[in-house]
């Protein structure tokens, strides 16, 4: 078997998010051994202004940190901060 077998996840995006991806839900293909952090990195590549966010994300509905490493079919839920008063 090849080394270059990678991974699918599903990401989720929410409010402000998904204006800038245009979209709510999409699939990702990621190298086998990415973690969270590859995941937001290829997403920001992707859509560049959600680098202007701060960003806060969860893989299957648990908070991530960013070093955590994915599994096929994980699910990434991507989502603003939002401030409180």
């Amino acid at each position: 078997m090849s080394g270059e077998t990678g991974l699918k996840i599903r990401v989720l995006f929410f409010g402000a998010t998904a204006e800038v991806a245009g979209t709510r839900a999409m699939e990702l293909e990621l190298a086998a051994d990415a973690s969270t952090g590859d995941a937001l990195e290829s997403l920001i590549d992707r859509y560049p202004a959600l680098a202007s966010h701060k960003l806060l994300y969860s893989i299957n509905q648990t908070y991530a940190k960013g070093d955590e490493r994915l599994k096929d079919e994980d699910e990434l839920a991507v989502f603003t901060a939002v401030s409180g008063g």
